[in-house]
């Protein structure tokens, strides 16, 4: 970690802070004021936090101030949440930059997400298996049903929603709408919609008013409450393709889910065709072989892996979940254990990332 001299001009350290990151490939940057006024700087590198520079506390307040401003934020303020946006021209970067301020017990937290401008990555190119990417597919050709991801936050739902939808717009012409929070990449050819809880514009009342749009294909960014679910699965049931993610820990745990938020266990089963469970490993750095270098941050790795689990939904299965409920269900092919310890054995991940994702 290096520490700038504290008369260092604060627009050239923010400019400076967003062209390192994102020569490093990080999403986020994440300011965190101490109790001596001085400011922790780390970059969200492959989902985890790597400490890079620290700001002494003049610097710091200057830094806080200038990243306010060009967000349009209330630059005095620091005792609430602002939420704003940077736009690429104003740092001469290569992305535009969300920001989030938050007040904490030491002074105040920022964090800037740093948007892409790149085109998503097609579906062959996340890196997934071939059984889960040939289920993905399926599904894809299909012209209704539900496919619903899963995982923790930072596990990829994004990113292969985003190949699915490239997918779609290479082989199809269907009228395809999504609903997120935020959208973080435009597709041309796809009509894209935020929500704005702020404005009482949450993921169902966006999805309700969108169905009159004539969508052929819905994209849920989350199911997060019981209205959201069930829209979710009517729209599945009423010959329109959707995805969507829903948080829980396994393919078995998002019925679990779902049989709660929606009561009807038989509109659920006829309406979900494909339950996608996947996590991320860091991958070794190939330039270190783990060791720790400049191009990983010291941390020893660069990139990133999926594993997945899947689970289609069958006639049978069907069946078997309308009498025993989620307890019918078990992963299609091999579980992420399985998976993640072939990567270990291949030496392109380590124990450690696998217990780290996967736990004991």
């Amino acid at each position: 970690m290096t520490t700038p001299p504290p008369a260092a001009d604060a627009p050239s350290v923010v400019a400076d802070l967003v062209r390192r990151a994102e020569a490093a490939g990080a999403s986020d940057i994440h300011l965190q004021t101490a109790a001596d006024r001085s400011a922790q700087v780390s970059f969200r590198l492959d989902g985890l936090l790597a400490p890079v520079l620290t700001l002494p506390a003049g610097l710091a307040e200057r830094v806080f101030g200038r990243i306010k401003y060009l967000s349009r934020l209330q630059t005095w303020q620091d005792s609430l949440p602002q939420d704003g946006r940077i736009e690429r021209a104003e740092l001469g970067s290569q992305n535009d930059v969300r920001v989030a301020t938050y007040p904490t017990v030491t002074g105040e937290k920022i964090v800037l997400r740093l948007f892409t401008q790149t085109t998503p990555p097609a579906l062959a190119e996340l890196g997934l298996p071939a059984d889960v990417l040939a289920e993905l597919e399926t599904f894809l050709r299909q012209p209704a049903g539900l496919l619903l991801l899963t995982g923790p936050a930072g596990s990829g739902k994004t990113t292969t929603i985003y190949a699915c939808l490239r997918a779609l717009l290479a082989h199809d012409t269907r009228h395809i709408i999504t609903v997120e929070d935020p959208v973080e990449q435009i597709l041309p050819g796809v009509m894209q919609t935020e929500v704005n809880e702020a404005r009482g514009l949450g993921y169902a009342t966006a999805a309700r008013h969108l169905l009159r749009q004539d969508p052929q294909v819905l994209v849920l960014g989350e199911i997060r409450d019981d209205e959201t679910a069930t829209l979710a699965v009517r729209t599945a049931l009423t010959g329109h393709q959707v995805i969507a993610t829903l948080h829980a820990g396994s393919c078995r745990g998002v019925f679990e889910r779902l049989f709660v938020m929606v009561p009807d266990r038989s509109a659920v089963t006829a309406a979900v065709s494909l339950v996608l469970n996947q996590r991320l490993l860091r991958r070794v750095c190939a330039a270190c072989a783990g060791a720790g270098c400049e191009a990983c941050l010291r941390t020893g790795y660069h990139g990133r892996l999926p594993v997945a689990e899947w689970v289609r939904v069958n006639d049978a299965l069907r069946a078997a979940l309308r009498e025993q409920g989620p307890s019918a269900i078990a992963p299609s092919g091999k579980d992420l254990s399985t998976r993640a310890l072939a990567l270990v054995a291949e030496k392109l991940t380590t124990a450690a990332e696998l217990h780290r994702a996967l736990g004991n």
